[in-house]
């Protein structure tokens, strides 16, 4: 479980084809405190360490999480939105993430906000349905509150805000149109979409 608040930015030193694909990505993380088989997300995938080194982790990358993600997040040279697992007592300043990617999104339109970047977003329509006006979704691991939403006959658009915090400590703020970004829709709606389908059988 995650809060969605990033707390280092990691680059993948390499990504080795194995039975799965095994991604080395360094990291400013203490890694002394880091143990094998803990959760790290990974610009929204949660993954398992597998190997650590000084100033390193390993996680090995299955052929479905590389189907449910955006392209080009696991490729040498990559850069990682990264977050450690929540702890019993932390304190929860973005909203509940899970590291499951529900969908693809890609940037749509990028333009300057003030001293903020404005980012609009087309989603599919299934998990479109479950984003809200000033509700939250999680794009790239990162917990963001949507400001509008437009639905479309195959696609739902939203837009968020990146403030000048946000756009230097993720990558978000290196965002263009035309990119592909993981996100993951409020844990909340995703039962109530569940108990809604659930329903109408």
């Amino acid at each position: 479980m995650f809060t969605g608040i990033i707390t280092d930015i990691g680059t993948v030193q390499s990504a080795t084809q194995r039975a799965d694909l095994r991604v080395v990505i360094t990291s400013s993380y203490d890694m002394g405190g880091v143990a094998i088989g803990a959760s790290i997300s990974c610009s929204g995938v949660c993954l398992t360490v597998v190997e650590k080194g000084a100033g390193w982790f390993a996680v090995d990358a299955s052929h479905e999480t590389l189907t449910a993600s955006a392209p080009g997040h696991f490729v040498a040279g990559a850069r990682l939105n990264l977050e450690r697992a929540l702890k019993v007592g932390d304190e929860l300043g973005g909203h509940i993430v899970t590291g499951h990617v529900d969908a693809v999104a890609r940037v749509v339109k990028r333009w300057e906000d003030g001293g903020s970047i404005g980012l609009e977003f087309a989603a599919p329509r299934t998990q479109g349905a479950c984003i809200a006006a000033k509700g939250s979704v999680t794009v790239d691991g990162v917990s963001l509150t949507v400001n509008l939403v437009r639905d479309e006959p195959a696609e739902t658009h939203f837009t968020v805000n990146i403030i000048p915090h946000t756009a230097e400590w993720t990558t978000l703020g290196t965002l263009t149109v035309g990119d592909g970004v993981n996100i993951e829709i409020d844990v909340l709606a995703r039962y109530l979409e569940r108990m809604r389908d659930a329903l109408k059988s």
